[in-house]
């Protein structure tokens, strides 16, 4: 469990500010709710000591100007002094939703677009900001983050770039590859994972869900997650299991080898509850069919947890699988933009994850161990004993 008390006897960096771009609006204001929580109700500061000025206060966030000429040019304007401050910059890279006007035409930004914004608000903060500090919860173009032939490495271009720029954090979930802090060695570089929020939503909302190695099993889809959910099993104490992707390396089709079929290792699963965990679903077609599987081989219920739920393609192949049965919940969490319409489906839930931003800000902004932060599972253990044992609320742990 985090140490919230450690920090009292911590000097902050810097005053903390929570710089907000157009593409995080939402879930910045719930990350400052927190920021201002914690500082007002559960941290005792020395009164008066010059090294805590501004510590406590009504909002920490402050939302850039980022305008675009008629050509689709933009620049970032700051209407604030942010001299001397400890800037945390949170943004949505995969945020779909953002319109601009461009030679008298709607478009709405791209991951490059959003991409180029955090550069212009970088670069009009460097040299006044104390720190520069991102929180890129989806890491831009991290699925490029290897390169075989003739291929750019977009990755690694990408955190280099930004390293190059001043920043000497970088926050992100679930990183496709987080080997990418290898490009820039002398920098802050840190990964975080959404299994705890996941298994809290899963408890808060099965009423009969037995935790225990026969009657779960955590399933990878790919090989790819299987460090995921060998974490994620163990600490459950359940089994786990894996799913490889047969592909046809012959052809490419929007960027990658189609899959032929997906085979199954592991042991049996007839009669089990099964979580299926991955750090995001794209498309859906894979994650579907995965499901189909586990269901045909007899599980009892199928849950699917990703951490970034894009659903590239819509929702109807979802909601024709759930009708036929093919999975039962969806877990996503709210890093990335979340269409009201998805989440208003039956089998939609939301992990939260602004709480726990705003912990990881609280602690980076006094330079403290982020430790057990970053790996929660005495969290975990806590959690799945309280509903053990009858507790199937888990209000305090909200």
């Amino acid at each position: 469990m985090p140490d919230f008390q450690q920090l009292e006897t911590m000097i902050p960096v810097a005053p903390l500010k929570l710089v907000v771009l157009d593409s995080a609006l939402e879930l910045g204001d719930k990350v400052d709710k927190y920021l201002v929580d914690f500082r007002n109700n559960m941290h005792k500061v020395p009164a008066g000591d010059p090294a805590f000025k501004g510590y406590v206060q009504d909002s920490y966030k402050f939302i850039p100007k980022l305008d675009r000429f008629a050509s689709g040019e933009a620049k970032a304007s700051l209407n604030d002094s942010i001299r001397g401050d400890d800037l945390f910059i949170l943004m949505d890279v995969v945020n779909y939703n953002c319109p601009y006007k461009m030679n008298g035409f709607t478009n709405y930004k791209s991951p490059d677009d959003h991409y180029q914004d955090l550069k212009r608000v970088i670069a009009a903060a460097n040299g006044k900001a104390k720190r520069l500090n991102v929180i890129m919860p989806f890491l831009y173009v991290g699925r490029q983050h290897r390169r075989t032939q003739r291929e750019s490495l977009d990755a690694a271009l990408m955190f280099k770039e930004l390293a190059d720029m001043g920043v000497k954090n970088f926050i992100t979930f679930d990183a496709h590859d987080p080997r990418i802090s290898n490009s820039a060695p002398l920098n802050g570089f840190d990964n975080f994972m959404a299994t705890y929020q996941f298994m809290k939503e899963l408890l808060l909302n099965i009423d009969d869900l037995i935790v225990d190695k026969d009657h779960l099993i955590v399933i990878s889809p790919d090989e790819g997650a299987l460090d995921r959910a060998v974490y994620f099993a163990n600490v459950l104490g359940a089994d786990t299991g894996m799913f490889y992707k047969r592909r046809d390396y012959a052809h490419v089709v929007n960027g990658t080898n189609p899959i032929v079929a997906h085979e199954f290792l592991g042991s049996n699963i007839k009669g089990k509850d099964v979580i299926i965990v991955d750090d995001m679903i794209s498309s859906g077609a894979s994650m579907i069919d995965t499901s189909k599987q586990l269901k045909e081989m007899g599980a009892k219920r199928v849950f699917i947890a990703c951490t970034f739920g894009l659903f590239t393609d819509g929702m109807d192949k979802f909601d024709d699988a759930y009708e036929r049965r093919e999975f039962d919940y969806i877990i996503s969490t709210n890093l990335t933009y979340q269409s009201p319409e998805y989440m208003r489906r039956p089998y939609y839930l939301v992990a939260d994850m602004s709480k726990y931003i705003a912990t990881i800000i609280d602690f980076v902004n006094h330079d403290a161990s982020t430790s057990n932060i970053l790996i929660p599972t005495s969290k975990i253990h806590e959690i799945v004993k309280k509903y053990n044992e009858g507790d199937h609320t888990l209000s305090e742990l909200r």
